[in-house]
């Protein structure tokens, strides 16, 4: 189960990587009880959400180039310290009182870090592959989402003790601090210098052979096509807990960092399941249940009126979505070419990332509108109608799956022969 940290390197990133995320996951959570102390306002708390992730949809194909052109080490260690430095001006800003009822400190920082995220998610996912063997990608992946989900659990539940005794300001801190320890890892390692691939195209090429891989690949472009949708109209319940939390509960920010850390004691138990795996067969079937249950977790959770109902319902809320999002990466990552990784990795950005702003944007809007009960369990039909479509077409695909993950088996580095063969042919007939 724990396989992959054999290795000194992922030893290194993930020790960093798991303080520093209990410091983001204390950040996220105080920033959003921040913003709905100051403005009692969901469209805000959307307007919020959307500022700090519309960045990765509009620059993640550029984090992707850099991660595929340049030195992907150096590149993360630049965009951990300069999450770092937001960190450290956000707490400054909060403790001395600067933050005002508008709250555009909040949304300018937030972007800030959006755009900084752009390059160092397709370039930390791409990295992974230069840390372990090929044949523990998988176990390192799951590491990957326990290690994320692990620091969800604990995150949350320090936040909202500290929020509630000593202010939003000192969680803001306590994140900044965390980022040395990342830091510090990712300077211990020893890395080899990849081959940096021939540039024989233009960046603005390269961004597009990247889409044209994905667009062409049948079996990608289904995983991301379903995690968008998943992306825009269920993980926005997220950005509402807040309010969920107040009007809807009657709780504080201890009931919203028990909701969240519920939310992650779900995901971390999937992330175990998944580090417990030692093929892809089958994750496809995997994706179709988890992003049903996904749905109808959801659902359920909005017609709770008791905290220790919505609680529990968002245990299996978190099971489900790391299942999918932990399955669809995998799947990706093993029938993509390390030439390539960085591009279509910038692509998955996109549609978990970036399509999350404009959930938010769109679940604050409703939930103005409509109540954030009613918002959450719209999203939740949606998850589970797409994840219909996707069952249907998946059997499909099956074989064209198990062909681009043998090929890339063959050889590591550089997209295999029979790859190479089977996007010109895909080219050509997209072309004809």
């Amino acid at each position: 189960m724990f396989r992959a940290l054999r290795h000194r390197n992922y030893r290194l990133f993930f020790c960093g990587q798991i303080i520093s995320l209990i410091g983001t996951w204390m950040q996220s959570i105080a920033q959003a009880w921040l913003v709905y102390r100051l403005t009692k306002s969901s469209l805000l708390l959307g307007l919020v959400g959307f500022a700090g992730q519309i960045p990765v949809f509009l620059f993640a194909p550029l984090g992707g180039l850099f991660a595929d052109r340049y030195n992907r080490h150096r590149t993360i260690i630049a965009t951990q310290t300069a999450s770092m430095v937001l960190a450290f001006i956000l707490a400054a800003l909060t403790l001395l009182g600067q933050i005002n009822r508008h709250v555009w400190e909040i949304m300018l920082l937030a972007a800030l870090l959006g755009v900084v995220n752009a390059f160092d998610i397709p370039t930390r996912q791409a990295f992974i592959i230069e840390m372990v063997v090929p044949e523990d990608l998988i176990n390192a992946i799951a590491l990957n989402s326990a290690m994320f989900n692990g620091a969800r659990v604990l995150g949350p539940s320090v936040a909202g003790i500290l929020v509630a005794s000593i202010g939003e300001g000192w969680c803001f801190f306590a994140n900044g601090v965390s980022y040395i320890a990342v830091i510090t890892g990712l300077l211990l390692m020893i890395v080899i210098p990849r081959r940096q691939p021939k540039r024989t195209v233009s960046g603005l090429e390269s961004v597009k052979e990247g889409f044209r891989f994905v667009m062409h690949t049948g079996p990608i472009r289904a995983l991301l096509l379903l995690l968008g949708l998943v992306s825009l109209t269920g993980m926005p319940y997220a950005v509402l807990m807040p309010v969920f939390a107040d009007k809807i509960l009657h709780s504080d920010a201890r009931g919203l960092g028990l909701l969240m850390g519920s939310t992650g004691v779900g995901a971390l138990a999937a992330t175990l399941v998944m580090a417990a795996r030692r093929e892809v067969r089958g994750l496809g079937r995997w994706i179709i249940f988890a992003s049903t249950g996904f749905g109808a977790s959801l659902i359920l959770f909005s017609l709770s009126r008791s905290l220790p109902l919505s609680v529990a319902l968002l245990l299996p809320a978190g099971f489900c979505m790391l299942i999918q999002m932990a399955s669809s990466n995998t799947l990706i990552q093993t029938m993509v070419p390390d030439a390539l990784r960085g591009r279509v990795m910038s692509v998955y950005s996109m549609m978990f990332m970036g399509m999350a702003p404009f959930g938010a944007l769109v679940a604050g809007a409703l939930a103005h509108r409509l109540g954030a009960p009613l918002t959450v369990a719209i999203g939740g039909v949606a998850c589970i109608a797409g994840s219909l479509v996707f069952g249907s077409k998946w059997p499909a695909m099956r074989g064209e799956a198990r062909q681009l993950i043998l090929a890339q088996g063959m050889r590591s580095g550089e997209p295999p022969e029979e790859m190479v063969g089977q996007m010109d042919a895909l080219g050509n007939r997209q072309s004809s």
